[in-house]
């Protein structure tokens, strides 16, 4: 899987609409970046869209989804568009208040998947059924996607110390170097 850009709005702290396009230079280019900056920048927050888009839900909140929308706000999204091997996707989670205004009633968020080249919405209605399918797709759980593409925030070490079990089971699965 490769993460090719991420497009969020009023995500924690971040009010307004960002997009980052990891697909075209310099972050192309590079290979391999790091996102830096001071205390309260948004690094995180770049994280926890790119992570909810595709999980419905981040390390620092859990399922607890309805905290990532900035105050006084009434609604934020994050839509990610990632390929893999054989497929180009856009995976896209949102939440909003009533009539969309900050005061409103929170609203269920939602989730769909949808075919990166053509639009065409795939799986089913209930954002079960697109986790599901996102699951399928991308070859990783949550908690392998956290452990293998985020790593996030100190998740490196656990990674590094996983057991040797723990840590070959899941390059097995990236790597589909389990069939042989």
């Amino acid at each position: 899987m490769k993460i090719l850009s991420v497009r969020f709005k009023n995500i924690n702290s971040l009010k307004g609409e960002f997009f980052i396009d990891f697909d075209k230079g310099p972050l192309a280019d590079s290979g391999l970046f790091a996102i830096t900056g001071q205390t309260g920048a948004g690094k995180t927050t770049i994280l926890d869209a790119i992570t909810v888009a595709l999980y419905n839900k981040v390390p620092r909140h859990g399922n607890h989804v309805d905290e990532l929308m900035t105050r006084h706000t009434g609604e934020c999204w994050s839509e990610l568009t990632f390929e893999t091997n054989t497929k180009r996707y856009r995976s896209k989670w949102s939440l909003n208040r009533s009539r969309n205004k900050a005061d409103g009633k929170l609203q269920p968020d939602k989730m769909e998947l949808a075919d990166g080249q053509t639009g065409e919405i795939l799986g089913g209605h209930r954002k079960t059924e697109t986790l599901e399918l996102i699951q399928q797709i991308t070859g990783l759980d949550y908690d392998q996607f956290l452990r293998s593409v985020m790593l996030a925030q100190g998740e490196f070490s656990k990674f590094l110390k996983a057991s040797t079990k723990e840590r070959s089971e899941l390059l097995e699965q990236m790597t589909d170097s389990f069939i042989f």
